[in-house]
């Protein structure tokens, strides 16, 4: 087991998605955000069956900054409850594995 974790939310449009990829990388608490549109969600909201187009962000993150990488999605997402999950990293190629490590903020650098 890794302690590399791979974190999923939602957003309703590209600039959103953009905008919280950049963000999130920019503050080092991702190593890399993929952006997938098309993405279309069937949820129950306020006691209402919703179904929205939304576009999908994949962010590649380790465990130690996920307290911190949820403060900062809920700084730049626009969605009152925004969708953030994350799942380890089991196993992974050791060389993109040190490379997460290089662009992530470094524990001793933590508050």
């Amino acid at each position: 087991m890794t302690n590399k974790i791979v974190i999923y939310t939602t957003c309703g449009s590209e600039e959103d998605a953009n905008r919280i990829a950049r963000h999130l990388v920019e503050m080092r608490v991702a190593a890399c955000v993929s952006i997938a549109p098309g993405v279309r969600s069937t949820y129950r909201w306020q006691g209402a069956i919703e179904e929205s187009q939304e576009w999908g962000l994949t962010i590649k993150s380790r465990r130690d900054l996920f307290a911190r990488l949820a403060d900062e999605v809920r700084k730049v997402h626009p969605y009152e409850v925004p969708e953030l999950i994350a799942v380890p990293i089991v196993d992974g190629l050791i060389s993109y594995l040190d490379w997460m490590d290089a662009e992530l903020e470094s524990p001793i650098d933590l508050p």
